[in-house]
């Protein structure tokens, strides 16, 4: 049983530190947060496309690395 929940936090650890790699940067540097303010609040949907599946599957794998590494503590 800890040997099968190991290797699935280490599946989960590289697929979360591959999809945070592969998301682009929300920043745009000190003009980005004046002016860009307005239109990351109320503009530019990201929900949907390769940014939004990128977020989805960084979300996921981070609450799997998450629950599986509580499980592991409780269970050593």
């Amino acid at each position: 049983m800890s040997l099968v929940l190991k290797i699935v936090l280490a599946l989960a650890s590289v697929i979360l530190i591959i999809s945070i790699l592969l998301q682009s940067s929300n920043s745009a540097g000190l003009s980005g947060s004046i002016g860009g303010g307005a239109e990351q609040l109320f503009g530019k949907k990201k929900s949907q496309g390769y940014e939004g599946i990128l977020n989805k599957i960084s979300t996921v794998t981070a609450v799997i690395f998450i629950v599986v590494s509580l499980v592991l503590v409780a269970l050593e």
